[in-house]
């Protein structure tokens, strides 16, 4: 139990900065766009392009993100492994949304189509 203590800490504590770019070079290494990114990032979170520009020059920490976040309603749809973790099966709310949103970045790349990545019901 103290591992995944010390796993959703260090989580929580990880700025999106400093993993922003590597979303971004997954996805455009796949073919997808930065627009394509914003568009899921933001129907995830409720944050546009200028709002996830100020955060990432803030430095805010993923714990602020989401605090700061509106999550989508429909966000609890996005089931499966991500990083070796059943999404469903993760306790900590904090960490089961930053993986909502590693799992959406995964799908992009993926190549899947917009409307199956966005569960929009």
């Amino acid at each position: 139990m103290n591992n995944a203590n010390n796993h959703d800490e260090r989580l929580a504590k990880m700025t999106f900065a400093s993993v922003y770019p590597s979303y971004l070079a997954k996805v455009e290494k796949k073919g997808r766009t930065k627009e394509e990114l914003h568009h899921v990032i933001e129907w995830l979170t409720g944050l546009n392009e200028k709002k996830l520009q100020d955060l990432i020059e803030q430095k805010v920490t993923f714990e602020t993100f989401f605090q700061i976040a509106d999550l989508h309603p429909n966000a609890q749809l996005i089931t499966g492994v991500i990083c070796g973790y059943r999404i469903k099966e993760i306790e900590n709310p904090l960490t089961r949304q930053i993986r909502y949103l590693d799992k959406l970045v995964d799908e992009l790349a993926k190549g899947r189509k917009m409307d199956k990545i966005l569960h929009d019901g």
